[in-house]
C-alpha cells in the first residue's frame, strides 16, 4: 500500500452478516476451481453454478426486499491471474435475482491475500477505483471472506463516493467471517489490550481507528500478545 493512497473505511452501523453459499471444501476442492482462481471465465461459471447456493439468494432477496441493489464484485489480482470468480458470481446472482452488475469498479492492486497470513492481510490492503453512482444502493461480492478487509475497503470506497453498501455475499468463506461488523465488545477489548498508542499508530499507517476494523480483523489483533509484535509482523508483511 502506497504511502498516498490509503483505502478509506465507513462506520459499520447496523451492517448485516455476509451471506455465505458454500463450504470452503465445496467451492476450493471442486474440479474447476483453479482454472476459475486463475482466470478462466467457463471455469468459474462451473464452479458458481455447482455451489451458489438459491436458499442464500432467497435469504438476500428478502433482506433487501423492496430495493434494488447493484452487484459490484471484488475483481482481485492473483499471482495466477485476474480471479474470475467474484465477477462471474455477480452475473449469475444477476441473472437469478433481476439486479444490475457493475463492471467498472475495479481493483487495482496486488495483494495476494490467497494463502497468506493474517498480518499480511492486514498490511496488504486492497485499494479500488471506478465510477460510483451517488445514491445508488450496492452489494457487495466476493468469492472468499476471510478477515473481511477487502469488503471492508471496497464498501469504504463506494461510500466515499457517495453509494450507500446494504449487505455482501460470498461463494465461501469460515463461518465466523461472516460477521464484518466491530462488535462493542470485541473494540473495548482490542482498546484495552493494546492501548491509545497502537491505535495512533495504526491510523497513521492506515488512515483509520480500529472502530473500521472487522470483527475478524480485531479479534486477530486482540489475540496478538503485544504492540510491538503487530508493528514489527505489519512491517514485515508491507515489505514482502
Amino acid at each position: 500500500m502506497s504511502d498516498t493512497a490509503k483505502p478509506p473505511r465507513t462506520p459499520w452501523g447496523t451492517f448485516p452478516d455476509v451471506l455465505i453459499h458454500a463450504p470452503e471444501s465445496a467451492v476450493k476442492q471442486h474440479h474447476a476451481y483453479k482454472a476459475a482462481k486463475s482466470g478462466d471465465g467457463a471455469s468459474a461459471i462451473a464452479l458458481v453454478n455447482d455451489t451458489m447456493s438459491e436458499q442464500q439468494n432467497q435469504r438476500l432477496a428478502e433482506l433487501l426486499r423492496g430495493h434494488t441493489p447493484t452487484l459490484v464484485s471484488a475483481h482481485a489480482y492473483e499471482r495466477e491471474g485476474v480471479n474470475a470468480i467474484p465477477e462471474i458470481f455477480a452475473d449469475e446472482l444477476s441473472k437469478t435475482l433481476g439486479w444490475p452488475v457493475d463492471e467498472a469498479v475495479l481493483q487495482t492492486n496486488v495483494v495476494a491475500h490467497t494463502g497468506a497470513d493474517g498480518f499480511s492481510r492486514l498490511a496488504r490492503q486492497a485499494e479500488f477505483s471506478g465510477a460510483i453512482q451517488p445514491g445508488c444502493d450496492y452489494v457487495l461480492v466476493d468469492d472468499f471472506v476471510g478477515m473481511g478487509g477487502t469488503l471492508a475497503n471496497l464498501k469504504g470506497y463506494i461510500e466515499s463516493q457517495g453509494g450507500r453498501v446494504l449487505a455482501a455475499v460470498s461463494l465461501t468463506g469460515k463461518p465466523h467471517s461472516a460477521k464484518l461488523a466491530l462488535t462493542p465488545e470485541r473494540l473495548r477489548e482490542l482498546r484495552m489490550k493494546h492501548g491509545t498508542e497502537l491505535e495512533n499508530w495504526w491510523i497513521g499507517r492506515f488512515a483509520h481507528g480500529f472502530d473500521a476494523l472487522t470483527e475478524s480483523e480485531a479479534r486477530y489483533l486482540a489475540r496478538t500478545a503485544t504492540a510491538d509484535t503487530i508493528r514489527d509482523r505489519i512491517a514485515a508483511a508491507e515489505q514482502a
